[in-house]
């Protein structure tokens, strides 16, 4: 196996956004590993719907970028040189990267939900200035601390997967729970995947986009699906002086917001989160949630994990999740949103925020290592973790193509139409 020389002082190609759609490929200096660092020549990078997000609009959410940005953070490489008082390590090992690196010391680090560390540097991300640099670089040093050793199979996608552990340790659903997830993209996909593996006998998964609902079900994400065949906000009337507000839309354009009333869009919202419990509705009797939320026990699922961001299906979430349930905000999109706070107050609804993931790379590591005893052994019985690999629908090779790469990303079916789920960049 050829591997890139590395010495003192060499330069490297990069992937660098300057600004919306404005990347570039440019030589950067690299220095050899230092103390507790490892060099890794970077073979797969996973684009990540926030990397989509800071290539449209340079921000995602309220994180704006104020500097050149390489984006990139579902990666694995190989150990092209050791730094000092490095252990356990050897050239030529592959590796996974955990690309958020804590400080350690501060309270919440010792705490060990290091994911909320003040002063967390994370590749790709504009959180912290100057930005870490993100992995769509042909070489980065990285802390040995937090390089994990697996084979390139599914390496890449231990990061989305470790959000997804994350949200379902958080949700903590018990065994026979019902769970839904708004949004099939892949930390949606492996979100429902983990829910199935954590116990919940139901798992409906809910998407816009009819191809990825039926890649969750026919790949065993989950067990029903969802196809929302109208859209989750419906057609607004023109705008009038009077609206208040501002939306985002995908091309970063400000524009008035929707003077579409609140209770309107509460209103649509329920409907949908009732044509969605249907589909696990064993009863006959079942009809619509009622105004006054007087739900009985079962209207609703036990866990709902929203996967997208966006206002409406927050809103859809709240309906759709039972008296004494749970809502995980798992997609980071709107900053600011309007809920139907009083369905979470009169019926004891936890919504539970997660940001990025803590102590779960070595979860999904034995997970994936379980997954290939189970195939070689015939799976016996139980639930077996789907292919991660199948969720790599397009790769592109060289960071040259990175550009035509982002722009597949930001799309759900490819020229020829097939579906578009996971786009990962090779080296």
């Amino acid at each position: 196996m050829h591997l890139p020389a590395a010495c003192k002082a060499s330069t490297i190609n990069a992937s660098v956004l300057h600004g919306p759609r404005d990347l570039r490929l440019e030589r950067r200096a690299i220095e050899e590993p230092g103390v507790g660092e490892l060099q890794i020549a970077v073979h797969t990078t996973g684009i990540c719907g926030s990397d989509v997000s800071y290539y449209k609009k340079f921000a995602n959410g309220d994180l704006c970028a104020c500097m050149p940005l390489s984006l990139g953070h579902e990666s694995s490489g190989t150990v092209v040189a050791i730094g000092p008082q490095v252990t356990g390590f050897r050239i030529g090992d592959r590796v996974a990267l955990e690309v958020g690196i804590p400080c350690g010391r501060c309270g919440i680090c010792r705490q060990g939900r290091y994911n909320l560390c003040k002063r967390m540097r994370f590749r790709s991300s504009a959180k912290s200035v100057p930005h870490f640099q993100g992995t769509l670089q042909e070489r980065i040093n990285h802390p040995a601390e937090w390089c994990h050793n697996i084979s390139f199979d599914a390496a890449a996608l231990l990061e989305p997967l470790s959000v997804a552990i994350h949200a379902v340790n958080r949700a903590k659903p018990t065994p026979g729970s019902s769970a839904l997830v708004i949004g099939a993209g892949a930390v949606g996909l492996l979100t429902a995947a983990m829910a199935r593996q954590s116990g919940c006998s139901t798992v409906t998964i809910a998407d816009v986009d009819q191809g990825r609902v039926d890649f969750a079900i026919a790949k065993g994400f989950a067990t029903h699906g969802y196809v929302v065949e109208r859209p989750l906000q419906p057609p607004s009337p023109v705008y009038t002086p009077s609206s208040s507000g501002t939306s985002t839309p995908l091309d970063g354009v400000m524009t008035p917001g929707s003077p579409l009333s609140t209770q309107v869009k509460f209103e649509h919202a329920k409907a949908l989160a009732a044509d969605m419990l249907s589909l696990t509705r064993t009863s006959s009797s079942f009809s619509a949630l009622d105004d006054d939320l007087d739900d009985e026990d079962g209207d609703g699922v036990d866990v709902t994990f929203e996967c997208t961001g966006k206002e409406e299906c927050m809103h859809t979430s709240l309906y759709a999740t039972k008296a004494g349930g749970k809502v995980i905000m798992v997609g980071m999109g709107t900053p600011i949103q309007t809920l139907p706070m009083s369905v979470a107050h009169l019926r004891e609804i936890d919504i539970l925020g997660i940001f990025r993931y803590a102590n779960t790379y070595a979860t999904g590591i034995k997970l994936l290592k379980a997954r290939e005893r189970a195939l070689a052994q015939g799976n016996a019985g139980g639930y077996v973790l789907p292919s991660l690999d199948d969720m790599v629908t397009h790769r592109f090779k060289g960071l040259e193509n990175a550009h035509r790469a982002f722009e597949l990303a930001s799309r759900t079916v490819d020229e020829d139409g097939n579906l578009v789920l996971k786009v990962v960049i090779e080296a």
